[in-house]
């Protein structure tokens, strides 16, 4: 693993600045978070609320809960199915589901803005595509932690 930059980040994502972070926490409303969970003690939980209580308005993705609600929000099966357009696609699945994320969001229209791949979630491939299309992407991250770090 490399080593920690200025803002203490390292590995792949080494090239998102805390000044990105910043502007993405600061400029995204809408948030599609893919791999919900209905269990409190699960990070997608806990980072859902998080953001919820931040302001956020956020929409779970998960198809095996699509049709109930979390946390007051409904939830989705699919990024297509959410009712308007989100600035940002957080993705609470393993590295090889985050590419077909990803395809999923850029095939929105409009597209997101921003896509953030969570603790863990590294894709190379997918982030090239979403790069490629113009999207930010941030990488082996969460915005709850993040959003800690950098507001208090």
């Amino acid at each position: 693993m490399a080593a920690d930059g200025p803002d203490g980040m390292n590995g792949p994502d080494a090239q998102v600045n805390d000044a990105t972070l910043r502007h993405v926490l600061n400029s995204v409303r809408t948030i599609a978070l893919v791999g919900a969970s209905a269990k409190p003690e699960r990070p997608a939980h806990m980072v859902q609320h998080f953001l919820q209580e931040k302001g956020y308005l956020v929409f779970p993705v998960n198809p095996g809960l699509a049709g109930g609600e979390l946390l007051g929000a409904p939830v989705f099966a699919r990024l297509a199915e959410i009712p308007e357009p989100v600035d940002m696609v957080d993705i609470f699945r393993n590295s090889a589901a985050a590419g077909k994320v990803v395809d999923e969001a850029l095939s929105l229209v409009p597209r997101p803005k921003v896509i953030w791949m969570q603790i863990g979630v590294i894709n190379e491939e997918a982030a090239e595509r979403a790069r490629a299309a113009g999207l930010t992407v941030i990488m082996n991250r969460c915005p709850k932690i993040e959003y800690a770090r950098l507001f208090g």
